[in-house]
């Protein structure tokens, strides 16, 4: 081994994570195609798939009804989230018996600062090997990417599947990225690889160099930003960020929905899950948003903020409902709605909160329905519009997840809370 000067950070992601955890548990299905997803008769998508199922053209967020065809013989779950969270968990620890400066971004993945100095005295490479080793001993596999930064690390984790190990030595960063198409980099999604295509750029490498004027055109303020990953001088640290941006709740309905009663009680519905996430975690908003998806796969988005901030559905949900109209027009199916708070930051002036459109007994209302939730599980209580959406959702588990808390993994970072565009 060569001799490790400066940063070491490893990415370490586990291999078709949801999918793993499934053929461990159930050995009959090792070397099947497993495919975890929704129903695909309800508009279903695939959670994650084994390596056998990717081998007939099965990825990950494809219509489950796409993925039927293509591998008609795979093995289908709705998975078990609760399983994979406490899997996840024993992976996390070991990675912090590694190294204390751990930061994790999903629950299958996360970064680990192994620097060599007070917290780490081993090689890196051997302290990236010895974790990848016992992630095996769990049952399952991991790919991890070891490099002086976060950039080169997740690049260099995708580079070996499954079970493998990839290092970029100091020093060798330019070397290592330059032959690289630009889409391999975070933050080129299609629109900015086609731009720099259009430009006669089509490497990291030539990214590098660009005229600065192209690549402002491009990435606008995060111009630098860019150029500097490109040349492997990604200075951004490993730290574990618990702050939650957004609190939020979606679902896709097998059928879509189209009379304006039936998308005001899915809007209450929504509304109630994200509030409870809300007083769990201490935390109340005062902008709130709403999202819906036609038919067409096209999204509509609005929002509003208020003066103060809110945590019980029954004084936000009246906000929801006057969204409506700025993103439906009557007679419009709805795939998917969306409902998100956010502003949670101390407000420049405390104004007391009205509560009279709401009823004075809306606190003791929530506070009893949570109460009961805590002792017997989230589906013990509700209204009655969640029973008219009961089997409206398409099955897939990320749709299911409101109903277990990660105890490590921050709400914001999991798959359940998802940025509203």
């Amino acid at each position: 081994m060569q001799p490790w000067q400066g940063p070491a950070i490893l990415l370490l992601d586990l291999d078709a994570f949801f999918a793993s955890v499934e053929q461990l548990d159930h050995p009959e299905w090792r070397g099947q195609p497993v495919i975890v997803g929704g129903d695909s008769q309800r508009r279903g998508v695939v959670s994650t798939c084994s390596y056998e199922a990717r081998a007939f053209g099965v990825r990950s967020a494809m219509p489950s009804a796409q993925a039927a065809r293509l591998c008609p013989q795979a093995i289908w779950t709705p998975g078990n989230y609760p399983r994979y969270i406490a899997l996840s968990n024993q992976v996390m620890q070991v990675m912090r018996d590694a190294s204390p400066h751990l930061q994790q971004v999903s629950i299958d993945e996360a970064f680990l600062d192994i620097s060599p100095g007070r917290f780490v005295a081993e090689h890196p490479l051997l302290i990236a090997d010895g974790i990848r080793q016992r992630v095996a001993q769990l049952g399952i596999t991991c790919s991890i990417g070891l490099g002086t930064s976060k950039t080169i690390a997740k690049i260099a984790s995708d580079m070996d599947k499954p079970n493998g190990l990839t290092v970029v030595y100091p020093g060798r960063e330019v070397d290592f990225l330059a032959p690289l198409p630009c889409r391999r980099m975070s933050g080129i999604g299609r629109a900015a690889e086609q731009a720099l295509r259009e430009s006669g750029i089509q490497t990291l490498g030539e990214l590098a160099v660009a005229d600065e004027a192209v690549l402002k055109a491009v990435f606008g303020k995060n111009a630098t930003m860019m150029r500097q990953r490109c040349l492997g001088q990604d200075v951004s640290p490993v730290v574990a960020d618990d702050s939650v941006k957004s609190v939020s709740n979606e679902l896709t309905f097998s059928t879509d929905l189209l009379e304006l009663g039936e998308i005001r009680q899915a809007i209450a519905m929504l509304a109630a899950k994200v509030a409870r996430r809300l007083r769990r975690k201490g935390l109340a908003g005062q902008t709130f948003a709403l999202k819906v998806r036609y038919a067409d796969l096209t999204i509509h988005s609005a929002q509003t903020t208020l003066n103060h901030q809110l945590d019980d559905e029954h004084q936000f949900t009246p906000l929801l409902w006057a969204l409506i109209e700025q993103v439906w027009h009557p007679g419009e199916g709805l795939r998917l709605i969306g409902v998100a708070v956010s502003g949670f930051g101390p407000l420049p002036e405390q104004l007391s909160m009205d509560i009279a459109a709401a009823g004075p007994n809306s606190r003791a209302l929530v506070a009893a329905t949570d109460r009961v939730k805590d002792r017997f599980g989230e589906g013990a209580v509700g209204f009655g519009r969640e029973l008219r959406f009961k089997d409206r959702d398409t099955g897939t588990i990320a749709q299911k997840k409101d109903d277990y808390r990660h105890p490590i993994l921050p709400e914001s970072l999991d798959g359940v809370e998802r940025d509203f565009e």
